[in-house]
């Protein structure tokens, strides 16, 4: 644990190459944390590896500077779960979850998948778009809503899930066990490939089936355009609805939007690198979507999204 303590200072000092200017406004920590995250060091993050051990202490250690408040029992923020992969073999996933309590005990949760390929013929697979845009993103995220002036409404769980790339597998486990009720978990705001786009085009899936959401899915941020779509079933391969870690909420008609870019040239390929990702895009996908998810936490109610779950059930 002393070696990664090291190697994560070491990582960090190393981030000043990350220039801090107008067109990423006051996203320097964002960027840094997604330079870190996805560099060689890390291994691809895969489930199970040292590369995922040093993300969780890296997400940990942020959690706990921030003040956040611990889900799981054991070690803090961590949460094991197990599954078996497709060849039958039991692999141990681990999710780390902290929160920010709101005014009301119902919940939103905002995730995104830590884990990533990890390395395939010598080839390091460092998934800077996926997912590690989505992870400094939540980072970000939490250490705004750790401040005593941005108190939210709802509590706010700061999810990190494990083995998205084995199947949901983490976001499944933390529905099945969920640290609150499920019926006050309002909805799920999730991140995944947030960072990779020279159209300024971020989509925003789930008002296909959840309508009453569209409306908080506006932004002030200039130059970006944040797009709905993606969820219609009709869009066969293009309906994202199940496609990322919503998709284990989605099953238990938890109302949620997921946030993405469509596939490129670097998804799943070893050239998914910090170098590669448009920064200015990134940085403004970042601020809507915070923005967004502070319009949402002022806006819905558990009220009107529990009678639509009503409502879902009885279809």
């Amino acid at each position: 644990m002393k070696s990664y303590l090291l190697l994560s200072f070491a990582l960090l000092l190393s981030c000043s190459s990350v220039k801090q200017g107008t067109s990423t406004g006051g996203n320097s920590q964002l960027l840094q944390d997604l330079e870190v995250l996805s560099s060689d060091a890390y291994e691809g993050r895969k489930t199970g590896t040292k590369g995922a051990e040093m993300t969780r202490h890296f997400i940990t250690t942020r959690f706990t500077k921030l003040g956040l408040k611990s889900c799981a029992g054991g070690m803090p923020y961590v949460s094991d779960f197990s599954f078996s992969d497709r060849q039958g073999k039991k692999i141990t996933g681990k999710n780390v979850i902290g929160y920010i309590p709101g005014k009301t005990a119902a919940a939103i949760v905002i995730s995104a998948h830590y884990d990533h390929l990890g390395v395939r013929d010598n080839k390091i697979f460092n998934g800077a778009d996926d997912n590690a845009s989505g992870v400094a993103a939540l980072l970000k995220f939490a250490a705004h809503y750790a401040k005593s002036k941005n108190k939210p409404e709802h509590t706010l769980i700061f999810a990190a899930f494990d083995a998205e790339e084995m199947g949901l597998q983490g976001a499944k486990a933390f529905v099945a066990n969920a640290p609150v009720p499920l019926d006050q978990v309002l909805m799920n705001i999730n991140m995944d490939m947030i960072s990779h786009n020279d159209k300024s085009e971020l989509y925003a899936c789930g008002t296909f089936k959840y309508p009453q959401l569209k409306p908080y899915l506006v932004t002030t941020v200039p130059g970006i355009k944040v797009l709905p779509g993606h969820d219609d079933p009709k869009m066969g391969q293009d309906d994202w609805t199940n496609q990322s870690d919503q998709g284990a909420f989605n099953a238990k008609n938890i109302p949620f939007i997921y946030f993405g870019v469509e596939d490129h040239k670097d998804y799943h390929k070893e050239t998914d690198e910090f170098q590669n990702i448009n920064k200015e895009f990134y940085s403004k996908a970042a601020d809507a979507i915070q923005e967004i998810i502070g319009r949402i936490d002022r806006g819905v109610t558990i009220q009107s999204l529990y009678r639509e779950k009503v409502q879902m059930k009885k279809q």
